[in-house]
C-alpha cells in the first residue's frame, strides 16, 4: 500500500510540472512580441554601423530596405526619391578610395545611393521638400536595416557639391536627379553601441 500511494504522489507531482511546462510553451509560443516595443526598440537601438563581414547581403533584403524607404512620408505625395543600388566590388571600393568619409565602402556588401528628382518636387519655395522627403526615405531605409540584422552608415553627399558633381559623373545621372546621400550595408562584423542622445533640455512646449 505504501509504495502505491508513494506512485500515486510521483504521479500527480509529474502531471502538474507536465501542465505547468505545456502553458509555459503555449503562451510564448502564441504571445507574439508586442509590434509598438520591436517599433521602439530598433528606433532607439540603431546606430551607425561602419565595419562589416564578408557576408553578402542577399536581394531579397535589399528589396525590402527599398520598399521601406518608399512608405516614408512625403510632402504632397510627390515621392521625389530615386535610388540607385551599388552592389559591383569595383565601384563600391571606388567610393570608397576616393572619398575620406566613405572608407567603410571598401567593405560594404552594397551601397544605396539617395537621390531627389527636381522634377517630382514642388515649384518655387516648396522646391526643397524634396530633401525631406528623401531624408525620411533615408531613416526608414536605416531602420528597416537594423530590423534586418543589417549595419548601416547614412554617409552625406548633398549639400556639398563637389560630391554632388562626383557622384553625378560616376552613376551618369541626369541632371534632375541629385544624389543626396550614400547608404553602406553589410552585414556588422562586431556589436555596435547606440549613442544616448536623448537632451531634455532640447525640449521646449508652447514657447521657446
Amino acid at each position: 500500500m505504501k509504495n502505491s500511494a508513494f506512485l500515486i504522489i510521483l504521479l500527480a507531482a509529474a502531471l502538474v510540472v507536465v501542465a505547468y511546462m505545456w502553458v509555459r510553451s503555449a503562451t510564448a509560443t502564441h504571445e507574439p512580441a508586442s509590434p509598438v516595443k520591436s517599433t521602439i526598440d530598433d528606433i532607439m537601438t540603431r546606430t551607425s554601423v561602419r565595419s562589416y563581414s564578408d557576408q553578402a547581403v542577399d536581394s531579397g533584403k535589399i528589396d525590402t530596405l527599398l520598399r521601406a524607404a518608399m512608405a516614408a512620408p512625403t510632402a504632397g505625395n510627390k515621392q521625389p526619391w530615386r535610388f540607385v543600388v551599388i552592389d559591383d566590388r569595383a565601384m563600391l571600393d571606388s567610393i570608397g578610395t576616393n572619398f575620406q568619409t566613405m572608407t567603410m565602402a571598401r567593405k560594404a556588401s552594397v551601397a544605396v545611393i539617395m537621390c531627389g528628382d527636381l522634377t517630382a518636387t514642388f515649384d518655387g519655395d516648396g522646391r526643397e521638400y524634396w530633401v525631406q522627403d528623401v531624408s525620411a526615405a533615408t531613416e526608414n531605409l536605416l531602420l528597416a536595416a537594423h530590423a534586418l540584422g543589417l549595419g548601416a552608415v547614412w554617409c552625406g553627399i548633398y549639400p556639398k557639391m563637389d560630391r554632388v558633381a562626383q557622384f553625378s559623373e560616376m552613376l551618369d545621372l541626369p541632371e534632375n536627379i541629385v544624389p543626396m546621400a550614400c547608404i553602406c550595408i553589410g552585414y556588422p562584423d562586431a556589436e555596435s553601441t547606440p549613442k544616448d542622445k536623448w537632451k531634455p533640455a532640447n525640449v521646449h512646449y508652447n514657447r521657446w
